[in-house]
């Protein structure tokens, strides 16, 4: 199997550099189901390409395994002779610091949109082209598709579902890489290895910020986790819930908040009122849940009461952000250890956030529509159920004080409501009283005599009394 990739971005050369591998060699890579060579046809300052060719050994590859469906069912098949998951796996092998945006010695290059143009020789195409096209035009390329009979000295025996397939937009490297890793598979509805969670988790990361709002992302899904249905219905929630969110409105309302708050910076005596109702909880074991770009994270490393520190968040991108904030590659190896990072979300069960002393949760819940705010507090207090959790959420009364939002309007418009302090006090005594908590609510923020704070707090403590009534 084949796949080209050819630029005329000037000096097209540059390609070289965006994959980490020199026109002038012939490269081969051991796979554990044979080799992947790469090379270059042309390399010229006016166009370059780029060959991924992937030979597989079938016989290698069954050796010593079962007979399979009968005894010629290993050797005659078309696994190894069209694009499949081999070709997605090479992709991640070979040409893998580039699918994931890193070029040292060009880095601006690696995130500047250049045109490009992928080929794959041959790919089989479960659907035919209208399924190509409906995969592949949304995402802005432009398809050429010729598909093969099945022999070509007997026409009459009809159409293969094998097509030579050109796509071309102008897009960085990363995207297109990332793109054609999840969707080659895809097309073949086949995979030669096991798919379970983590392969679920993988197309999570992968699809970020294109997946979610693909008109054909059911599709995608299923064929992706070979008809795996629960593994379908949890992927294609999730999904639905990066649509709702839409991620690429985070860093819009991160912008306007700190428009907003700058002036009282109020993040950080938000962020330093969390931490303090954290330490006084003596927690050892801390998570940071919604932990964003990992601001809050970045103090709790600092503190060394605290021995396991856990980030969590929905969106793929704000933990890389968080990664790279933290510099936590550089930590030295015992504080490294302290610190993960998971991809996760707040609407499902999930026994990794179990056992932990505290939780955090700055500056969330007005993020979740109703339905989804009671699944959070079943996942928070029912079943992680941590001994201390500590939220913040905006005091709605307090928007007056802003000209630019006023007592009409929420403060961002990624916000689902904003509650006033009797509403968050309501919910926070209901919600401690189902779950066997006691309540107690800080202010954050300058006081105003008749408004309260801009930010309320409150620190829920597993098997107390709920607070009384002011």
């Amino acid at each position: 199997m084949l796949l080209s990739i050819t630029t005329t971005h000037e000096p097209a050369t540059d390609l070289g550099y965006l994959l980490h591998k020199h026109p002038d060699r012939l490269q081969t890579y051991e796979l554990s189901f044979g080799k992947a060579h790469v090379f270059y046809p042309e390399a010229s300052r006016e166009r370059s390409t780029a060959c991924l060719l992937i030979d597989v050994d079938p016989i290698g590859l069954v050796r010593g395994k079962g007979a399979g469906e009968g005894p010629l069912a290993q050797y005659v098949n078309d696994r190894p002779y069209a694009a499949s998951s081999f070709l997605s796996v090479a992709i991640s092998r070979v040409w893998g610091s580039a699918m994931n945006g890193r070029c040292d010695d060009r880095p601006t290059l690696a995130a500047t949109p250049i045109p490009l143009e992928a080929r794959i020789d041959v790919l089989p195409v479960r659907g035919g082209e209208r399924f190509l096209r409906a995969v592949f035009e949304p995402l802005g390329y432009i398809v050429q598709a010729t598909r093969h009979p099945l022999d070509n000295q007997f026409p009459d025996w009809g159409e293969s579902p094998y097509f030579a397939v050109t796509v071309g937009k102008t897009a960085t490297l990363a995207e297109l890489l990332t793109q054609l890793y999840v969707l080659i598979p895809v097309f073949d509805s086949q995979k030669h290895y096991f798919v379970g969670e983590e392969e679920m988790e993988k197309l999570l990361a992968k699809g970020e910020g294109w997946l979610a709002g693909h008109p054909e992302k059911d599709e995608i899904t299923r064929r992706y986790l070979k008809f795996r249905s629960s593994l379908f219905r949890e992927a294609l929630e999730r999904l639905v819930e990066e649509d709702d969110a839409d991620s690429s409105s985070e860093k819009a309302v991160a912008v306007r908040d700190e428009a907003v708050e700058q002036p009282l910076r109020l993040n950080e005596e938000r962020i330093g009122t969390v931490l303090a109702a954290l330490r006084a909880s003596a927690a050892r074991r801390v998570l940071d849940l919604g932990c964003g770009e990992g601001r809050l994270l970045r103090e709790l490393i600092k503190d060394k009461q605290f021995d396991e520190i856990v980030g969590v968040d929905v969106a793929i991108r704000a933990l890389e952000i968080a990664r790279d904030r933290l510099h936590i590659d550089r930590l030295p190896e015992r504080e490294a250890a302290r610190v993960r990072l998971l991809h996760g979300s707040l609407m499902y069960r999930d026994q990794r956030l179990e056992g932990f002393d505290a939780a955090a949760l700055v500056e969330v819940v007005e993020h979740l529509d109703p339905p989804r705010l009671a699944a959070l507090e079943r996942v928070l207090f029912e079943f992680a159920r941590p001994g201390t959790i500590v939220l913040t959420t905006p005091n709605r009364e307090y928007n007056v004080v802003w000209e630019n939002v006023g007592a009409e309007r929420l403060r961002h418009s990624d916000h689902r409501f904003e509650w006033t302090r009797a509403e968050f006090q309501a919910w926070a005594r209901e919600v401690a009283e189902r779950f066997g908590y006691a309540v107690r609510f800080v202010s954050v923020g300058p006081e105003h005599e008749t408004l309260g704070s801009p930010t309320q707090m409150g620190v829920f403590t597993r098997g107390g009394a709920v607070e009384s009534e002011p």
